[in-house]
């Protein structure tokens, strides 16, 4: 658990990943079912098994081992866009939350460039007069907004 137990009792939205906190944590657990009874809360499991915790979700997102970082590399690039498209809507996300409680506001600059927009070199890449592979790096790209 990265927060307290008894806190988990004020979220609308838990996610639980590669952990059966049903079986193995039932105290902070009991806090879970609070927050689903009083809140509305959905329980979402993510997990390769399916375990006592998977079965109580709400959504079930079974994923392969060792695909964590790309599941949640997608998750978080879906979040991103869907902001995106509701700026106009101040109540659609917490916006105090974000800004409070995250790092959220500190967005890529987004004029970097990923190597694979830049022919396979990063960001600020100025080729050298000789061969166009070596130069020097314009790190002005390579700061948050």
């Amino acid at each position: 658990m990265t927060n307290h137990w008894c806190d988990i009792q004020n979220s609308d939205c838990i996610i639980i990943v590669g952990s059966n906190a049903a079986e193995n944590h039932p105290v902070s657990f009991k806090w879970v079912t609070k927050a689903r009874e009083e809140n509305g809360a959905t329980l979402i499991s993510i997990d390769p098994r399916f375990t006592r915790s998977s079965a109580t979700a709400d959504i079930y997102s079974q994923m392969r081992s060792g695909t964590d970082i790309a599941f949640f590399g997608g998750m978080v690039k879906w979040v991103l866009d869907d902001m995106e498209q509701h700026l106009d809507d101040p109540n659609y996300y917490n916006k105090t939350y974000i800004t409070e409680y995250t790092n959220l506001s500190f967005l890529i600059n987004p004029e970097f460039k990923t190597a694979a927009e830049n022919d396979g070199k990063f960001s600020g890449f100025i080729p050298g007069s000789g061969d166009p592979n070596f130069g020097k790096y314009d790190k002005s790209t390579w700061s948050l907004q």
